[in-house]
């Protein structure tokens, strides 16, 4: 750790953002925890604001549970996407505090309210998001988005099946996307939605495009480029089906507006 870092984590401290707990784990370990499988960065949240998340394709559950408890034992409420039904099957049993979404695949182990208390961790500060789809067959990718938000300690709003087909679903909500500090579209087909929706709000808006369409949108391909395409200003683009990078960037977004903003 640098005499910068060091510096930003004693303003910090003096400003109220860290306990003195907080302030003492950055200088306890070395930031890395090697469980053989493999490297976890235990620093990641000093530095980005968020923990390490796990992604779960191509890893035993075996060494999926070493990760889980190694990031349990150094206080991070554990977040894993793509997790599959198989290995749920194999890991629910020994996380039973664990919460799977089958839709979005994802799999949560908040930490208990007495590990949180023990740890003395200061409540941060969470942000409102919103959560969008065009259409029904878009939810799996929202749903991954919408789990990793409420991981980053966002007030989490979804509303469905609001495509373009029928825009009037969508000014029918606009009084709670005009409340959000980030949104996150999800959309697939000809991915139009983030547009219109950027073109009603004030606020950052992730679009996702998804591989949901004919054989023309070429497996999302065609929303992906209409989205980067956007006319709408405030529209950003994360990569095809990429639930989790919107999710992580909207909550971002949201937990910086409320730390700014201050107490509501």
């Amino acid at each position: 750790m640098n005499h910068s870092e060091i510096e930003q984590l004693a303003r910090r401290l003096a400003a109220g953002e860290l306990t003195v707990a907080d302030f003492a784990r950055h200088f306890a370990h070395p930031g890395i925890a090697d469980v053989g499988e493999a490297q976890l960065d235990l620093d990641r949240s000093r530095r980005c604001g968020f923990p390490e998340v796990v992604f779960a394709p191509g890893k035993t559950t075996a060494a999926l549970e070493k990760i889980f408890r190694t990031l349990i034992a150094n206080g991070v409420d554990v977040l894993a996407t793509r997790v599959s039904p198989e290995q749920v099957v194999e890991l629910a049993p020994k996380f039973p505090a664990a919460v799977y979404n089958p839709v979005g695949r994802t799999f949560r182990i908040p930490l208990s309210r007495e590990d949180a208390d023990a740890r003395d961790r200061a409540p941060a500060a969470a942000g409102r998001v919103v959560v969008v789809t065009a259409g029904t067959s878009d939810l799996p990718v929202a749903e991954e988005a919408r789990e990793t938000a409420l991981w980053t300690g966002a007030q989490v709003h979804t509303i469905q099946d609001v495509g373009v087909a029928g825009p009037h679903r969508l000014a029918a909500n606009l009084g709670v996307l005009r409340g959000a500090d980030a949104i996150v579209v999800v959309a697939g087909m000809e991915g139009a939605l983030p547009s219109v929706v950027g073109g009603y709000v004030a606020c950052p808006v992730i679009a996702v495009p998804t591989s949901v369409g004919y054989g023309a949108s070429f497996g999302g391909l065609a929303a992906l480029l209409g989205m980067l395409n956007s006319c709408a200003a405030n529209v950003t683009v994360v990569n095809i089906d990429a639930g989790f990078k919107g999710g992580y960037i909207a909550g971002l977004i949201a937990r910086n507006a409320a730390r700014r903003c201050g107490p509501a």
